[in-house]
């Protein structure tokens, strides 16, 4: 008889990974963080990882039989895929499934953030409609903007192409042009700034990613600027943000991740120009789902046929 896999989950994951695993392998929790909290023998039995973006080399290394890690997500910066290539062990990731869910939930946001809807909805709630009149008309509208993609990767152009249906001009900025897409290429983001009154940041947690909107790229942006973040909350300066905010340096922002989540820094909480979410873009039960079962699925694709469906490119992707 074949032996079970044993699979390791590092703190939190989706209820449906845990549910569709059980099916499968036999499961081992532990605590994410610093300390590793499984014995010897326990480690030597693990094969595979399911894990919600933590996977440090400290804890690679004490796993001598691991062969595979499925991170929870599109993002992977909290598993260090490189130690693990050179242990040679498999890293996935769940591209694709939640492409469209981010895609519309970025058109929400900047919709949000001109015309102020969810203020203009408070407005109603509390009654104000009734005992003071028509809602204050909304200082911005999409209506003639040029919006520029910090990343056009598989999510930056299922965006650009929600965006076309609103008649704005579409530019980007890359580390290198695309030749599939008729958008303008910008070659630095200051240069993407300057010639956008929009700038939707949707670019991966990287070193040169790291604050890389700054207070100069933000002053580029103008005084009828508007800045949306769906990427990560790394890449933007809160306190240049929040400064130019409140200086109006640029007009607007409308965010959906921050750079320590879940905590957002009061000021921007404060503005009344700042549209803020509490990093929901793929946060609806279908997205999530198809997420925790692409997870579990590239786990039993690898133990059954020695391929993986979504490996990371730093992994190697077949048993030898």
């Amino acid at each position: 008889m074949t032996e079970t896999p044993t699979i390791l989950v590092p703190g939190r994951v989706h209820p449906r990974v845990l549910e569709r695993l059980q099916e499968r392998f036999e499961i081992v929790t532990a605590p994410a963080g610093t300390d590793f909290m499984l014995g010897d023998d326990e480690a030597r039995r693990i094969k595979g990882m399911a894990s919600f973006n933590f996977a440090p080399a400290s804890w690679i290394e004490k796993l001598p039989s691991l062969e595979i890690i499925a991170n929870f997500g599109v993002g992977y910066d909290g598993v260090d895929a490189k130690a693990a290539a050179s242990q040679g062990v498999v890293v996935t990731n769940t591209p694709d499934v939640l492409n469209d869910e981010v895609a519309d939930t970025t058109i929400a946001l900047l919709l949000n953030t001109v015309r102020r809807f969810h203020a203009a909805e408070s407005w109603l709630r509390d009654g104000r409609w009734e005992s003071e009149g028509a809602f204050p008309l909304s200082p911005l509208s999409l209506k003639g903007r040029h919006v520029g993609l910090y990343g056009l990767g598989r999510i930056g152009i299922e965006i650009a192409r929600r965006l076309e249906p609103f008649k704005v001009a579409i530019s980007y900025h890359t580390r290198s042009p695309r030749t599939d897409v008729s958008y303008s290429y910008q070659p630095t983001l200051i240069d993407l700034a300057k010639v956008v009154d929009t700038l939707i940041c949707i670019v991966p947690k990287t070193p040169e990613t790291h604050k890389a909107i700054d207070a100069e790229v933000l002053a580029a942006l103008g005084e009828n600027g508007v800045l949306i973040n769906v990427g990560r909350g790394w890449s933007v300066d809160e306190d240049a943000l929040e400064a130019a905010l409140r200086e109006g340096t640029i007009a607007a922002a409308g965010l959906d991740v921050f750079q320590d989540e879940p905590k957002v820094p009061k000021g921007l909480i404060e503005l009344s120009n700042a549209s803020l979410f509490p990093h929901v873009a793929s946060a609806s039960v279908p997205t999530r789902n198809a997420m925790a079962d692409l997870v579990v699925d590239n786990l039993i694709a690898w133990f059954d046929t020695g391929k993986p469906i979504t490996p990371v490119p730093e992994t190697p992707v077949s048993k030898v």
